[in-house]
């Protein structure tokens, strides 16, 4: 079983097993959340290609700690890839109004956060092959979220890469994705904290002005 001392650690592993066949591709990395940029920057910096961050927020069912879904910074909701399709509607209908309104403040935070034009861009990612890049992948909801934001860009290909994934997500990434590189498949999935000695990140906000200042400096 593995485990990491940092997400540095974690991303430098990962570096080197995408260098060799990136390092002279038109690539662009996004990172899935805060930890996944920690991951993320030792590949952008080997890979010598611009790094962003989909800021997304979690909703969840009330009283039940089960994830409903995730907004993007476009306003847009996926579904948890965890509910099955009977039990979305069951959901939906019994808990409408305040899953709506979870939906509005979610966005309402996100462009707090980020400004409007949020800090992924998509004419960043045009004509590029995308990897996404998480710190962890207990589920599909996050890697939904991100393909949902992709659909109106044009890209090579999309590539999926983390330090650690279930089963789960290895079963039905090639659905969703051209490549997957995972440095260790877990069967029991705990808490993605769980695999790193380290776990203090910087803040949202410091995570966001890093993603920003590393956008200007591309453009």
């Amino acid at each position: 079983m593995m485990y990491f001392h940092s997400r540095a650690e974690a991303g430098e592993q990962l570096a080197r097993l995408l260098v060799e066949k990136y390092r002279y591709e038109n690539v662009a990395i996004v990172a899935l959340g805060d930890g996944s940029v920690a991951v993320a920057e030792p590949v952008a910096e080997q890979l010598h290609c611009v790094l962003t961050l989909l800021v997304s927020e979690e909703v969840e069912v009330p009283g039940e700690g089960q994830q409903f879904g995730a907004v993007s910074q476009t306003g847009q909701f996926t579904f948890s890839s965890e509910l099955k399709e009977g039990e979305i509607g069951e959901y939906v209908n019994e808990y409408h109004g305040y899953l709506e309104e979870q939906k509005r403040q979610a966005f309402s935070k996100i462009n707090r956060l980020v400004g409007d034009g949020g800090v992924l861009d998509r004419d960043l990612l045009q004509d590029h092959a995308i990897i996404l890049i998480s710190d962890g992948l207990r589920d599909t909801t996050i890697l939904n979220v991100a393909m949902d934001f992709l659909k109106p860009v044009r890209v090579q290909k999309v590539i999926i890469a983390s330090p650690i994934a279930s089963v789960e997500v290895v079963d039905q990434v090639h659905l969703i994705a051209d490549e997957l590189h995972i440095l260790d498949v877990k069967s029991n999935y705990i808490d993605t904290n769980h695999y790193y000695d380290q776990n203090d990140l910087p803040s949202h906000e410091e995570t966001i002005a890093k993603i920003n200042q590393n956008i200007l400096n591309w453009r």
